[in-house]
């Protein structure tokens, strides 16, 4: 069951983490070796800012162990546009830009929308038909981290789950608060850690989101949740990952 819960952070490459998460004198190389034995999961930001050869991601599949999964964050050319209907293009061309070389490590695929983007449910009903289900033979699963108060309605959630498709579930007060139920996969972005704290949140703070996940992932065999500490005080991320992997181990 503990399998069917990923967790981790936002990338592996921050100066900060060098003093508090990678000893000390770690070559910047093998940070991502390092990172995926300590965490279970990242979500990769670079891929919403640039695109990777083939080769990178075959690369990030072979220094990561068994059992660790990327969350790709797509290309922000896909959805940072006036019309979600106009992004075949750019969806092609990140699918088909070599995310299918991590193999069995190809998590979710995350869609994040700009925070001036409204629900508009023809727009993102042809959004969502463009998305494809499968890369080389092997299965997508497709999030939408979207930020306009006007998707927390019961219409979004109805559209989603004609596509099959999840939405994030935020802590955060800046963006609405949505829940993913519809969808057998959960996906939360924890972002209100403190550099105060030197685990981010206070343990305590991270128990409630354990038994969640868990009691989650206990309702079906089919379940899945990934749970990254993304933004905030970024420094403490790791170790709130971290704390939250303790909190899972039995």
């Amino acid at each position: 069951m503990q399998q069917r819960i990923h967790v981790g952070v936002g990338g592996w490459t921050f100066e900060p983490w060098r003093n508090n998460f990678y000893p000390a004198g770690l070559a910047h190389s093998k940070e991502l070796h390092y990172a995926s034995r300590q965490l279970t999961a990242i979500e990769v930001n670079g891929t919403f800012y640039s695109t990777f050869q083939p080769s990178t991601f075959a690369k990030w599949r072979d220094e990561t162990p068994e059992g660790f999964v990327f969350a790709l964050k797509a290309h922000r050319f896909t959805t940072h546009r006036r019309e979600l209907a106009g992004a075949a293009e750019g969806i092609e061309r990140f699918i088909g830009s070599g995310i299918a070389e991590l193999g069995d490590k190809l998590g979710p695929i995350l869609w994040q929308l700009m925070p001036t983007t409204p629900f508009r449910p023809d727009d993102l009903e042809q959004f969502l038909r463009l998305l494809p289900t499968e890369v080389q033979g092997r299965p997508l699963r497709h999030v939408l981290d979207v930020r306009h108060p006007s998707f927390a309605c019961e219409e979004y959630l109805e559209l989603l789950a004609r596509h099959g498709c999840t939405t994030v579930y935020t802590d955060s007060d800046k963006f609405p608060q949505i829940p993913h139920a519809r969808s057998d996969l959960a996906y939360l972005r924890l972002m209100r850690s403190v550099s105060e704290c030197p685990s981010g949140y206070a343990p305590e703070q991270i128990t409630p989101w354990v038994r969640a996940a868990q009691e989650w992932v206990a309702m079906d065999a089919g379940k899945e949740a990934f749970v990254f500490f993304i933004s905030a005080a970024k420094e403490r991320n790791p170790a709130a990952a971290m704390e939250f992997l303790r909190q899972l181990r039995p």
